[in-house]
């Protein structure tokens, strides 16, 4: 096949044991490893010698008894991680999820900056503005600001965060040691911010990075989310679970980045893909049946309620899912779920199943050829230009999407053999912004 212009981005979601929620209980997993460095070293050697672009770490702020109780819930602080996978890895991007609801800008620039120089241009910053009440709860407020008020916070958040990493111009820098000059003082900035939410002086107490900026990704569909990523973001994780639907926001992403004066090439979209693989289609999907068998009931409806802010206790598992009112949560998320339960006329209790792989990303039990039919599919027709790659059994998952998926991709000229760069920016074909060609306070 002739070698297409345009090739995939990879991206692996790391988790400790897989994101199907029963994966912790699968006889494979090595469940006590959860919190061990030398198990995510583990996954991050194999993705960057597979050539995945990055490794991506979610993060939430509060965990429920509940959750304790059914969950592997309590993982690392995906920075705190990240660092030390740094020092083990060279080429593999390094994104950290960290909360505008829950940060100041100054800590969370001095952060992804310290980031990105320890793994010598390889941080990126997925941005999200959080929506559970647990969550705010454990940060002094009663209970989740508003969607719109979050993303109002989440602007201001990210205008001061890059005026702190461009307050330092690249050639900031002499070092001359004879003279006793460290920096040309013209060349670091206060930065003066003042807003509605932030007063921040500056200039960062850390010199610009090696990416200029740390690479940033958000996460959120909803009209909010949209326009947000439409401004700012350069990579856009999704979930979506029909090609059609993928198109659509696709579609939608591009033309928001081009009604803001971008490129339609400078945002990314990912859509999550959540494999289970096996030599033939029945053979995955017995390996589907018996991860769905650990699954536990009560603890999967106590997540989709927390997920749709309604308690589905009260109703039916043999009955259809309820009517769910307007949130100020996870909107997107909540629309996806309610229109899966319709497409599919599922119950309740099917649609604990349907979610428990991959919690309404896309699940694919098939062969690897199967696995990259789908895959190409949906880079091929304008619904993707890459993949976050969620395997439902971590380590069985990765393995055999590396060994078998991997390898087909390559052969049809749709991945990489070699990284092109170091940087995250390479990897995704994204310009290194100057210090002086985003003014995000115009968008505000």
């Amino acid at each position: 096949m002739v070698q297409t212009k345009r090739q995939l981005h990879l991206n692996l979601f790391l988790t400790g044991m897989g994101h199907h929620e029963a994966s912790w209980r699968h006889p494979g997993s090595e469940t006590g490893n959860n919190l061990k460095l030398s198990h995510y070293v583990k996954f991050a050697k194999k993705a960057e010698e597979a050539k995945f672009d990055s490794l991506f770490l979610a993060d939430r702020y509060a965990v429920s008894r509940q959750g304790a109780k059914y969950g592997l819930q309590g993982g690392i602080e995906p920075l705190t991680l990240l660092s030390a996978l740094a020092a083990v890895t060279e080429n593999i991007g390094l994104i950290a999820t960290v909360s505008t609801s829950f940060n100041e800008p100054y800590n969370v620039a001095r952060r992804f900056a310290s980031l990105d120089h320890i793994s010598n241009g390889r941080a990126g910053w997925n941005i999200i503005t959080s929506g559970t009440d647990g969550e705010a709860q454990n940060f002094h407020f009663k209970k989740i600001p508003s969607h719109g008020l979050r993303y109002e916070k989440a602007r201001e958040f990210l205008e001061v965060t890059s005026k702190l990493w461009d307050s330092w111009e690249d050639d900031a820098i002499i070092a001359d040691q004879e003279a006793g000059i460290f920096a040309d003082d013209q060349k670091v900035h206060e930065i003066h911010h003042k807003g509605k939410f932030f007063a921040v002086r500056g200039p960062l107490n850390i010199p610009r990075s090696p990416q200029g900026r740390p690479v940033l990704v958000q996460a959120g569909s909803s009209a909010d989310g949209i326009d947000f990523a439409g401004q700012y973001a350069e990579v856009v994780f999704t979930a979506q679970q029909t090609l059609e639907d993928a198109q659509r926001f696709y579609q939608e992403i591009k033309a928001r980045a081009t009604a803001f004066g971008r490129s339609p090439e400078s945002v990314k979209v990912l859509p999550g893909i959540c494999p289970i693989i096996g030599k033939t289609e029945e053979e995955a999907r017995e390996k589907e049946a018996q991860l769905h068998h650990y699954t536990n009931t009560e603890f999967s409806l106590h997540q989709l309620s927390n997920r749709v802010g309604v308690d589905l206790s009260a109703y039916p598992l043999d009955g259809p899912l309820p009517p769910l009112p307007a949130t100020d949560g996870h909107q997107s998320r909540t629309k996806l779920i309610q229109e899966l339960a319709l497409r599919e006329n599922l119950s309740i209790k099917q649609l604990l199943l349907r979610l428990a792989g991959g919690r309404g990303h896309y699940t694919i039990a098939g062969t690897p050829t199967q696995v990259a039919d789908l895959l190409e599919k949906w880079f091929e027709n304008k619904a993707a230009d890459g993949f976050n790659i969620m395997p439902q059994l971590m380590r069985e998952g990765l393995d055999d999407f590396i060994t078998y998926v991997i390898p087909i991709l390559q052969e049809r000229g749709l991945f990489r053999k070699e990284y092109a760069g170091t940087l995250l920016r390479e990897h995704l074909g994204l310009k290194r912004p100057d210090t002086d060609t985003i003014n995000l306070s115009a968008h505000a």
